[in-house]
């Protein structure tokens, strides 16, 4: 089974919508059991808070739910536990790297890497804009779930 952490700052906006747009990729398959697949948060700000409302709405325009998610903090003990740990950006990358210390099976990633971008994903917080932070987050759990499983 292959365990996948998506990481972002307060894991109410982008994170989470990585965790259940990529659980919704491997359940269309017919590959949920191979995976593990959950998300966190490198700041204590959020903790205990559910969904963004903005990231809910979107998700459920493709009827994916993420209902009972709650902001969880990345935990240093998480690096034993998960294959691949996929940073929203690059501060969250650096924040990471301070939780989880050196990453010497080299398991953190940045979720843009696999379109073969260096790019952010496009922080809704900031923005507002959901349907560019989806349309990032969904090309690259794709990309990334055709690396994995072909």
């Amino acid at each position: 089974m292959l365990k996948i952490m998506f990481v972002c700052h307060g894991n109410i906006c982008r994170s989470p919508m990585a965790e259940f747009v990529m659980k919704d990729i491997v359940k269309r398959e017919g590959r949920e059991k191979d995976f593990f697949i959950a998300s966190s948060a490198t700041s204590c700000e959020e903790i205990g808070n559910p969904v963004h409302y903005g990231t809910v709405g979107k998700l459920s325009q493709y009827k994916i739910s993420c209902d009972g998610k709650r902001a969880v903090r990345l935990r240093k003990e998480d690096y034993d536990k998960y294959d691949l740990f996929i940073g929203m950006d690059r501060y969250n990358i650096i924040n990471m790297m301070k939780i989880l210390g050196e990453d010497s099976q080299k398991k953190i990633h940045t979720m843009l890497e696999y379109v073969g971008s260096d790019r952010d994903v496009a922080d809704p917080w900031y923005t507002g804009d959901f349907d560019k932070t989806y349309d990032d987050i969904k090309s690259g759990c794709e990309a990334l779930y055709k690396i994995l499983c072909h």
